[in-house]
């Protein structure tokens, strides 16, 4: 976040059972442990974050929690990511899009993740803005002004190449309706 001049907001998702081992394992070993190391689900805005909420959506077969976060012109951000197995991540999504649109508030709504869905349903009024495989980027009350890009997942560090994702990040520019 300091790097790229943002804020940062993040909501703690699944993986964070004993922690402070797995996070020192993490460290250690950092491609072998990728998200074992804790799983955050992490927001980076150079507009004022103003407010940030997380709903838990499930607990089991393991927890899955979605970040809510509004920003200081009023854009409202969810930030998600699903179950592996497709009929929990549908139900977590359709439940997702009925709190998402309530914090909202009839405010524009970006709503985005790694779903684990290929086929993601979403309320008429919404817009699907960008999407590769299982991740998606869904808009309420804005459209896409560019070509969705992808870009590497991979950043050099102090001379080490670290991965920042096991998936390709989509970059969307966007503008209110």
């Amino acid at each position: 976040a300091r790097a790229s001049g943002a804020e940062e907001r993040s909501a703690r998702t699944s993986r964070n059972l004993a922690l402070p081992v797995r996070r020192a394992l993490a460290e250690r070993w950092p491609d072998l442990m990728r998200a074992n190391g804790g799983g955050a689900n992490a927001v980076l805005s150079r507009l004022p974050i103003v407010a940030q909420g997380s709903v838990r959506l499930r607990t089991r077969p393991e927890r899955r929690v979605a970040q809510l976060v509004r920003l200081g012109d009023g854009t409202a951000l969810a930030n998600y990511h699903g179950s592996t197995r497709v009929p929990l991540a549908a139900d977590e999504l359709a439940r997702l899009w009925t709190l998402a649109c309530a914090w909202a508030d009839g405010a524009p709504l970006v709503l985005a993740g790694d779903l684990n869905l290929r086929a993601p349903s979403a309320p008429a009024r919404a817009v699907h803005v960008a999407a590769r495989d299982v991740d998606h980027v869904f808009a309420v009350g804005m459209h896409a002004t560019e070509e969705v890009r992808r870009l590497a997942r991979q950043v050099t560090v102090a001379g080490r190449d670290v991965e920042l994702s096991d998936h390709i990040p989509l970059l969307v520019g966007m503008a209110r309706d």
